[in-house]
């Protein structure tokens, strides 16, 4: 500590002669210090010693509002600060004793010697308040200090009243809790606090806060000029405003005329330093310190932090309604450690900007979580996290017919919608095929194995009903077909997925139940927000006709469905979406709320066995079945390690999907229209998969290549095998019987060639063993081309193949 901030005696006035003095002067001298005419009045009678003595004189506990700062997940990292008071709380090591001194200097000189009362301040402000001089109150800092806090620690509006009103009462309270507080507190402490309540214009709070706004910098780095400059403001600091020409006019005076020749009287710093602190540059321009989504570092950490803000907002634990955490949230002081991966995240949001225009109307839309943890650690799209500007409008007018007619503007390219999380408006966007997944694992946990054949049809007609539409045959019921209209043939769950083969997984859900498959979504995350969507849901609303529910017709985000398949990855074990890391408190405890909670949605073999199907389509190789196919086949080789996923897109192209996953992450890319789902433009997968594909294998980069672990039993893959009876140049008709006989569902396929009598059994499909009760096709003899007719004369009979 410097000389000029020497310790008090405490001996200058005991505690009984303190409060004797100040409860004569309460009644008189306080109260016409203020208000001279009170004087007159019986006011000062009331306000006498033994009032004095009964006023209260302990402070409520309260802290004052703190800045509460997020980070990436590196801990270094700054995406955001929030705060309603822009103010952090430093110790006095860490603040410059110019500042210091210059507080000292400019709102009370006699701080080191008084209790916290300055009587002879107090009674200098009664006589000159009485004739007519100038106005004076006769805070000592210590009173100041006690006015702030009263109002902060004030639990109503009429507490602030008091706290802060003009008015002899407020002046006789603030002396009978300076006193006590000078008790209590070193003198240190007190100027501590002090400083780091003090309002200073600007929306600084605390002389952090100051430090930044005014000249970006720490407090501990302040020059004389600069501390001088901020202690001035205090008084007044709208009226001292330096970013105004009156104010500026006004706290250079102040500054130059009255703060630093004392501070040079006080010892603080020489005559030469005082000259030289006079022509320290006054600031007129301040720095903008943003807060909350809005002004994060990077403009594509925005659609993160308001997922951030939105899963804080609805945690209990930060208070009774969404008003008290968010207020929690801007004064707590906390530091938190988000889940965002940097490099991850820069690396989405390069694979978006160079596939889609920020101005285009079609969104690319990514959510990257972690398996095992639901740490969300990437969303990205080709947007900027902004509101328009209502004055002067950059985004252009909906692609919504009804809307633009409106003059309704559309999301494009500013928006804050949660456009990958959900929530408020936006219910999610149809993603197609990828909820494939969801009768796979329904089927698997009935006991149907990988292995279950299921002979898929051009069309399939199925037993829902529904009403007149394209995808509506024999009247009133469901009948889908695939994608480009072929597709007929024998399918395991492998090479059904690998080839999304729409008419093995609507028959697949019809003898699972569709409300089995859609419990299993539920589990899996799917949040249904969109109304008609959640009513469906129920027996009620009619869940067991939801027909086309497997091929992706319900509203979904890419953060539900990159969980949903991370739950693959996961064992089975499903974790709620969090942004958070860890969360320490304003003194630095750590708390729990944000780390994972998670539930066992499906068992591990069930999810190990799905996932080894959901390698087939992105073009791994499933580790116990064949694929034979693939829709996104060169994800494996641009990732570089075992992947799984799938595709998806719905009709007419107006939405398009793909999901791809590792053990250590999984990235949902939809690409939709946002702002009008019924659009004419056909969503493109050379578009969205490189964009998902080249996410992935930047996030990968330098991990290790961690295979998927395999069902702890075969069984769940290949079920109750049986032999299929030889039924080689069989009669239709007898190689049924035989079948029928052995348990299987026989089906006719079509005409091949062969060595049989055209029209009998060229051989089964499959061939060899089967599932117990599954299908085998017949696939019938056309017999052999003209030039391999057997000779006449050849009277060996025909080989079974």
């Amino acid at each position: 500590m410097t000389s000029w901030f020497r310790r008090r005696d405490h001996n200058i006035f005991t505690n009984a002669t303190s409060l004797l003095v100040c409860g004569l002067l309460a009644g008189v001298v306080v109260a016409a210090a203020a208000f001279p005419a009170a004087a007159m009045t019986g006011l000062a009678a009331k306000a006498g010693g033994k009032t004095f003595a009964n006023l209260p004189s302990e402070l409520k506990e309260f802290s004052s509002p703190q800045i509460t700062r997020a980070y990436a997940s590196d801990g270094k990292t700054q995406i955001a600060v929030f705060y309603d008071e822009f103010r952090s709380d430093v110790p006095l090591k860490d603040i410059s004793p110019h500042m210091q001194a210059a507080i000292l200097a400019a709102e009370d000189r006699k701080f080191m010697e008084h209790n916290g009362v300055d009587l002879k301040g107090v009674a200098r402000a009664f006589v000159s308040n009485n004739q007519g001089g100038t106005q004076q109150g006769a805070s000592t800092l210590t009173m100041q200090y006690v006015r702030m806090s009263l109002a902060y620690s004030a639990t109503n509006p009429q507490e602030v009243i008091d706290a802060t009103e003009d008015s002899p009462k407020r002046k006789i309270n603030e002396m009978k809790y300076a006193l006590q507080i000078e008790k209590q507190l070193t003198k240190e402490q007190i100027l501590e606090r002090y400083l780091n309540i003090a309002p200073f214009g600007n929306q600084a709070y605390g002389v952090f806060a100051a430090s930044q706004v005014y000249f970006n910098k720490k407090p501990k780095d302040l020059n004389a000029g600069e501390a001088a400059m901020l202690a001035g403001m205090v008084k007044a600091p709208s009226s001292f405003n330096p970013t105004v020409p009156s104010g500026l006019e006004q706290i250079t005076e102040r500054r130059n005329n009255y703060i630093i020749p004392a501070m040079a009287s006080m010892g603080a710093i020489t005559p030469d330093e005082a000259e030289k602190a006079k022509k320290v540059k006054i600031p007129t321009k301040v720095k903008q310190v943003g807060r909350g989504c809005a002004w994060v570092a990077k403009n594509h950490w925005g659609f993160f932090c308001d997922f951030f803000t939105r899963w804080w907002n609805g945690q209990e634990a930060f208070g009774a309604t969404t008003y008290d955490r968010e207020r929690r949230l801007k004064s707590g002081g906390y530091r938190i450690v988000t889940t965002l991966d940097i490099k991850g995240q820069a690396g989405a949001r390069k694979q978006v900007a160079d596939r889609q225009s920020d101005s285009s109307p079609n969104a690319l839309l990514l959510a990257g979580v972690e398996p095992n943890t639901g740490k969300v650690r990437l969303l990205a799209t080709n947007r900027k996290y902004k509101l328009d500007d209502s004055e002067n409008p950059k985004n252009k007018m909906s692609s919504d017919p009804k809307k633009a007619a409106k003059k309704i503007r559309g999301t494009h390219p500013y928006t804050t919608n949660p456009l990958m999380t959900g929530g408020g408006d936006i219910t999610g966007y149809q993603a197609g095929s990828v909820f494939k997944i969801f009768p796979i694992i329904a089927a698997l946990e009935a006991g149907y194995p990988l292995a279950y054949p299921i002979k898929a049809e051009k069309q399939y007609k199925s037993g829902y009903i529904v009403g007149p539409g394209p995808a509506t045959c024999g009247g009133h019921f469901y009948c889908p077909k695939n994608s480009g209209g072929g597709g007929e043939g024998l399918y395991t769950m492998w090479s059904a997925f690998a080839k999304s083969i729409n008419t093995y997984f609507i028959p697949l859900q019809e003898r699972v139940g569709t409300d089995k498959v859609v419990a299993v979504a539920k589990r899996f995350g799917v949040q249904f927000r969109e109304p008609n969507d959640a009513r469906m849901t129920t027996k009620e609303g009619g869940v067991e006709q939801w027909g086309a529910f497997s091929l992706g017709v319900t509203a979904s985000t890419p953060l539900d469905m990159a969980n949903a398949y991370a739950t693959l990855a996961a064992d089975g074990k499903y974790c709620v979406p969090t942004p958070v890391e860890q969360i320490k408190t304003a003194e630095g405890e750590k708390i729990d709320i944000g780390k994972p909670h998670c539930i066992q949605a499906t068992t591990k073999d069930v999810a190990r066995a799905a996932l080894d199907a959901a390698r087939c389509p992105v073009g791994d190789s499933a580790q116990l079945g064949s694929c034979n196919g693939a829709t996104a086949g060169p994800t494996k080789g641009i990732v570089g390690h075992p992947v799984f996923g799938k595709s998806g897109t719905t009709d007419a192209d107006k939405t398009a999907s793909l999901i791809v996953g590792t053990t250590k992450i999984v990235v949902a890319g939809y690409m939709a229209n946002p702002d009008y789902p019924d659009h004419k433009d056909h969503m493109s997968h050379p578009i969205i998969n490189p964009a998902v594909q080249y996410t992935v294998a930047n996030y990968m980069e330098g991990k290790p290549k961690v295979q998927f672990k395999k069902p702890g039993s075969s069984k769940i893959a290949y079920g109750e095998q049986r032999s299929i009876p030889d039924v080689t140049c069989d009669s239709v008709s007898a190689a049924t019987n035989r079948l029928e006989d052995a348990g299987f569902s026989v089906s006719r396929g079509s005409s091949i060639e062969s060595s049989c009598p055209e029209g009998t059994v060229a051989g089964t499909n499959p061939s060899g063993r089967t599932v117990k009760n599954g299908v085998v096709v017949l696939e019938i003899s056309g017999g052999k081309k003209e030039d391999e007719k057997p000779n006449p004369n050849d009277s060996s009979p025909p080989r079974r193949n």
